[in-house]
C-alpha cells in the first residue's frame, strides 16, 4: 500500500509539472536572493489575492513578466514590467536579483527589463508581492525592511485601490496610465492618463502623450465635497474612500476600498482611449463596467485612425471612408484603430499623370463633425474652395460652411459620422481618385436617373405641398385628426388652443407639456420641444415612431407642428397625469388600490410586448419608468414619450451602443457597452414593477428596520419565506392578494436578470401576469446584490397551462386574450 500511495503521488506530481494549464508556484509570497522564477512558476501574496508570473496575452510566442488576479476566474492582468521587450521562450528566460536590482534575462541571457537600481548595501535584498498588488524590491536589515523599488510607482494600464497617480513637482515628472496597444499586446499604446503637471489639480487623457491633444478631464480636485469637478458620481460613494494630496514637493491622488466592501475593483485604461471601472461579478465570471469617461467612444481624440469615420449608431463604431480600407485588418480586428484607413486606389495628382484626361474628384460626406486641424482659405465661393484643394496634391478634404473655406492637408483626423436627425452636421468633401467613381456610361445613365428622379422629386413635392395645405385647411376649421393619419397643425391654431401655452402639465428635458382644448371641444396635450438639436432629434423619432401606432396602451399621437424652428407635437389628454404622480407623490385616500396597479402591469406589458413583437418594426422604447406610463380616465395605462426610442429592423437583433434612458433603470448591458436588444425594456419595466409593489423609489429606504436595496429585499425575502405582503406599500394596508403580489415579484425578480438571455419577452410577461406561464424560481441577479454596495456607481450603470423558464423561454406559446 505505501509503494502504490508513492506511485501516484509521483504520478499526480508529473501531471502537474507537464499539464499546460498549471502553474508550479515557488510556494511563497518572495523571492529571495538566492532564488529566480521562470516557466511557469509563480509567487502568490499572502492571502492569494495577487499572482506573477509569465503570461501570454494573445500573441503565439510573445511572453510577459506579469500580474494578474489570484481569486479571479478570468486571467485580468494588472501589471506587465517588460510591455516593450517579450520573451520568446519562458523557461530559458529568468527573473532574479542581481547587482542589487530586479532584473528579468531572456532566452540569450541578456537582461530585457530591471528595477533600474543599484543597491551598495551589504545586506539582503528580496522581492514581496504584496496583498494589495504591489510588488516591492526591499532591503532586510534585522527585523525591520526598507523598500527600495515598487511597483505601484511604475504603473501599467491599470489603477488598483491603494495605488497613487503621483506628480513629481521638482522634476515636473508624473506616473502614468498607459493603454495596451490592442486587446493582446501590452505594448505602450496611444492613450495616457496623468495628473497635470500645470497645477490644475485635474487629470487628463492624452493622445499620443501630447499634452496639446487631451480629450478627458476630471475637472480640478474639490477637497470640500472629496471629488473631481466633472466627476460627480464620485459623490457619497458607498464602496471608496478618496484622498487628494499636494505639498510643495508632490501631487497624489489615492483611493481605497472601505472596510465594508468585499468588491473586487480597478480602474483601467482601455484600448478605446477610455478610462473605465470595473467590478468583479462572480456569479457571472465577468467584470461589470459601471463608469467610464469618455461616455461616447467618437469623444476620444482620433480613435479610429487616418481616414477613419466614427459612428456612435454602429455596433462597431469604427469603419474607413468611402475609398479607404483599413490599413491592417489583423490590428482592427483586435481594436487597433491607430493604423487607420489606406487608400484604395492612389490620387492622380500624387501620380503625377492624368490618365485619359481624368482628374481627381471629391466624394460628399453629410452629416459629419469636421476632422482635426483645418486650415482656412480666403475664397468667395465653394467652388474656389473646392478648385483650391483640387489643385494642391497634398490636400486630401475641404468643407464650405457659411462662406468659410476650411481644407485638409495629408492625414484626416477624428472624422465623426452623426447620427440620423442631427442637425449640427457639416458636409465633407475628400478627394478621390477618378476610378473610385463610375465610369461614363454609368455617369450618363446617372444624369439621366438624376434628372428623373428630380422631375418625380418635384411632383411629389408638389403633392406634399398639396396634402399640406388641405390638412391645414381642415385643421383651422375642426383641427381634428382622421382616423389612422397625422393632422398637421399650424402653430397659431395650437398657441390659440392651449391659450398661448399657459397650462403646463409637466416637462422633461427637450421641453414642456401644455394642456389645450381644440375647436371642436377635444382636449389636447400638446408637447413643445425647446431645443433645436436635441429637440429635433426628439420629434423626428417620436413622430416616426408613435406616427402610426395603434394600440390601447400606447399613447395616440394625433398630429404635430413644424413651422421654421417651432416642433410640436399633439397627443390625446391623459386626465390622470402620469404613474409616478400617483405612486410616489399620493397622500391621504388617493392611493391607487392594488387592483388598479394590477391593471397598469399588465397594460403597459401589452402596450410593451406591441411594440417589441407586433409592429412593423421593432421599436425599443428605451425609457421605460414610471413617468413616462400615463393613465387616461380609467388609469387604463398608455406607454408615452418615445423622444429616446429606436426604431429595429426585423432582420436585427442587436443594434444600440449608445446609452439612452434614465438611471436606476438602466440594463446593464447598457452600462457594459454591449449592443442593446428589446430586453433592455424588460429591465425597466421590472424595475418598475417593484415601484408598483412598494410605492416608493427603488433606491429610498423601504422602512426604519430594513435599509437594503429594494429589488435585493424582495429578492431574497421571497427565497427566504418573507410573506409578500410585508413588501407591499404600506398606505395599502395590507388589501391586496398575496397570490398577485408574489406573481409580480416574481416577474419582475425575471425581468432583472443581469444576463438578457434570462429575461422573458414582453409577451412572456404579459403571459405570466395572465397567470398563463407559471412563474417558476428565479436565481438572484448578482448586479442587485453588488447594487447595495455601490448604487452610486452603477448609476452612469398559479394556475398554469405552461411552465416559463429560460430553457423554454424559446417556446412558441399562445397567450390568452383577455
Amino acid at each position: 500500500m505505501h509503494i502504490m500511495n508513492n506511485s501516484w503521488f509521483a504520478l499526480t506530481l508529473l501531471f502537474i509539472c507537464f499539464s499546460p494549464k498549471s502553474y508550479v508556484s515557488l510556494g511563497a509570497d518572495t523571492i529571495s536572493a538566492n532564488q529566480t522564477l521562470s516557466g511557469d512558476q509563480t509567487i502568490a501574496s499572502a492571502h492569494g489575492d495577487f499572482v506573477l508570473g509569465f503570461f501570454k496575452p494573445g500573441q503565439p510566442s510573445n511572453y510577459y513578466l506579469c500580474m494578474w488576479y489570484g481569486k479571479v476566474s478570468v486571467q485580468n492582468v494588472v501589471w506587465v514590467a517588460n510591455r516593450e521587450n517579450p520573451i520568446s521562450d519562458k523557461y530559458s528566460s529568468v527573473l532574479r536579483i542581481s547587482d542589487g536590482k530586479l532584473v528579468l534575462f531572456n532566452e540569450s541571457k541578456v537582461p530585457i527589463w530591471s528595477t533600474n537600481l543599484n543597491s551598495t548595501t551589504a545586506n539582503p535584498l528580496e522581492v514581496v508581492l504584496l496583498d494589495e498588488g504591489n510588488l516591492v524590491l526591499r532591503e532586510l536589515s534585522g527585523n525591520s525592511s526598507k523598500s527600495l523599488w515598487e511597483s505601484f510607482d511604475h504603473p501599467s494600464h491599470t489603477w488598483i485601490p491603494g495605488m497613487r497617480m503621483r506628480l513629481d513637482k521638482r522634476t515636473n515628472i508624473g506616473q502614468r496610465l498607459i493603454s495596451w496597444k490592442n486587446t493582446e499586446d501590452p505594448a505602450p499604446g496611444l492613450f495616457s492618463l496623468e495628473l497635470d503637471p500645470n497645477g490644475s489639480n485635474a487629470y487628463f487623457i492624452l493622445w499620443n502623450g501630447s499634452r496639446s491633444h487631451w480629450y478627458w478631464s476630471s475637472g480640478p480636485w474639490n477637497e470640500n465635497e472629496k471629488l473631481f469637478e466633472d466627476i460627480p458620481e464620485m459623490r457619497a460613494s458607498s464602496i471608496y474612500d478618496f484622498n487628494y494630496h499636494t505639498d510643495e514637493n508632490e501631487s497624489y491622488f489615492i483611493y481605497s476600498l472601505k472596510n465594508t466592501s468585499p468588491i473586487i475593483s480597478r480602474f483601467l485604461l482601455d484600448v478605446t482611449g477610455q478610462v473605465k471601472q470595473m467590478n468583479w461579478l462572480e456569479s457571472t465570471n465577468s467584470w461589470l463596467q459601471v463608469w467610464a469617461q469618455p461616455r461616447q467612444n467618437c469623444e476620444v481624440y482620433a480613435i479610429c485612425g487616418a481616414f477613419g469615420r466614427c459612428t456612435e449608431e454602429s455596433l462597431s463604431f469604427c469603419d474607413c471612408l468611402q475609398g479607404f480600407e483599413p490599413s491592417s485588418e489583423q490590428d482592427w480586428n483586435l481594436q487597433d484603430y491607430s493604423g487607420g484607413c489606406a487608400r484604395k486606389t492612389q490620387l492622380q495628382c500624387q501620380n503625377n499623370s492624368v490618365a485619359n484626361g481624368k482628374k481627381d474628384k471629391f466624394v460628399a460626406n453629410s452629416n459629419m463633425v469636421l476632422p482635426k486641424n483645418p486650415q482656412s482659405v480666403p475664397v468667395g465661393s465653394g467652388v474656389e474652395c473646392e478648385r483650391t484643394c483640387l489643385n494642391d496634391c497634398s490636400c486630401t478634404a475641404y468643407a464650405y460652411e457659411d462662406s468659410q473655406c476650411s481644407v485638409w492637408f495629408q492625414n484626416l483626423l477624428g472624422v465623426r459620422q452623426l447620427g440620423q436627425g442631427a442637425s449640427d452636421g457639416k458636409t465633407l468633401f475628400i478627394k478621390l481618385a477618378p476610378s473610385e467613381f463610375s465610369s461614363p456610361k454609368s455617369e450618363t445613365v446617372t444624369v439621366i436617373g438624376g434628372i428623373l428622379g428630380s422631375v418625380a422629386l418635384a411632383v411629389l413635392l408638389g403633392l406634399v405641398v398639396f396634402v399640406y395645405l388641405r390638412r391645414r385647411k381642415n385643421a383651422i376649421k375642426t383641427t381634428k385628426a382622421l382616423e389612422g393619419s397625422l393632422t398637421i397643425f399650424a402653430y397659431k391654431d395650437l398657441q390659440n388652443a392651449t391659450k398661448n401655452f399657459s397650462e403646463k402639465l409637466g416637462g422633461g428635458g427637450f421641453g414642456f407639456v401644455f394642456k389645450g382644448v381644440l375647436p371642436n371641444s377635444s382636449v389636447i396635450a400638446v408637447k413643445k420641444l425647446e431645443s433645436l438639436s436635441q429637440g429635433e432629434k426628439q420629434f423626428r423619432s417620436e413622430v416616426s415612431t408613435v406616427g402610426t401606432i395603434q394600440h390601447v396602451n400606447v399613447v395616440r399621437l394625433l398630429g404635430f407642428c413644424c413651422e421654421g424652428t417651432k416642433r410640436l407635437l399633439v397627443y390625446d389628454y391623459m386626465p390622470n397625469g402620469s404613474l409616478n404622480s400617483h405612486l410616489f407623490h399620493t397622500k391621504g385616500s388617493n392611493v391607487l388600490d392594488w387592483k388598479t396597479r394590477c391593471k397598469i402591469a399588465l397594460g403597459s406589458a401589452r402596450g410593451l410586448a406591441y411594440l417589441h413583437e407586433k409592429c412593423r418594426d421593432h421599436i425599443i422604447h428605451c425609457d421605460i419608468k414610471p413617468e413616462n406610463i400615463l393613465l387616461d380616465v380609467e388609469f387604463c395605462p398608455k406607454v408615452a414619450d418615445f423622444g429616446l426610442a429606436k426604431l429595429v429592423g426585423r432582420d436585427f437583433s442587436r443594434v444600440l451602443t449608445t446609452i439612452r434612458g434614465t438611471r436606476g433603470y438602466l440594463a446593464p448591458e447598457w452600462i457594459s457597452g454591449v449592443a442593446i436588444t428589446t430586453k433592455a425594456d424588460v429591465y425597466s419595466y421590472g424595475m418598475m414593477l417593484f415601484e408598483l409593489v412598494s410605492g416608493r423609489r427603488n433606491s429610498e429606504q423601504f422602512d426604519s428596520e430594513n435599509s437594503k436595496f429594494f429589488p435585493t429585499w424582495v429578492a431574497t425575502a421571497i427565497i427566504e419565506g418573507v410573506s409578500v405582503l410585508k413588501l407591499l406599500d404600506s398606505r395599502l394596508e395590507g388589501n391586496a392578494d398575496v397570490e398577485e403580489v408574489l406573481r409580480i415579484c416574481r416577474v419582475a425578480c425575471w425581468c432583472i436578470q443581469d444576463d438578457e438571455t434570462q429575461r422573458p419577452s414582453m409577451g412572456q410577461v404579459v403571459q405570466m401576469l395572465e397567470g398563463v406561464l407559471e412563474v417558476t424560481q428565479y436565481p438572484i441577479p448578482r448586479s442587485i446584490e453588488a447594487y447595495s454596495h455601490y448604487q452610486d456607481h452603477i448609476n452612469f450603470f398559479t394556475t398554469s397551462t405552461s411552465n416559463w423558464s429560460p430553457q423554454s423561454q424559446n417556446n412558441n406559446i399562445s397567450a390568452t386574450s383577455s
